[in-house]
């Protein structure tokens, strides 16, 4: 289960990147499948995961890209990987 402070910062970098408007990491709605509701790519999933990795020191799997579909999975997927490197 992932914590609120690591869905806000995921939702931080993705509106950052994908240069959202009108939108929080407060509002951003961490349920939203970001293929198919937000509208990413694989490049975009590419760049999310290279600032994950500067954010906090892990890298993420390309093949675990296709399960990443959320804000509240990416976080959770973090936040195991950090309890893994404890």
């Amino acid at each position: 289960m992932s914590n609120d402070t690591t869905v806000t910062s995921i939702a931080d970098i993705i509106i950052n990147e994908l240069k959202l408007e009108d939108v929080t990491p407060e509002t951003f709605d961490p349920d939203l499948d970001l293929v198919d509701e937000v509208g990413i790519d694989s490049m975009d999933l590419a760049t999310i995961a290279l600032r994950i990795r500067d954010e906090y020191g892990i890298r993420i799997d390309e093949d675990d890209y296709p399960k990443l579909t959320t804000v509240r999975i990416i976080a959770a997927y973090i936040d195991d990987k950090l309890q893994d490197n404890d």
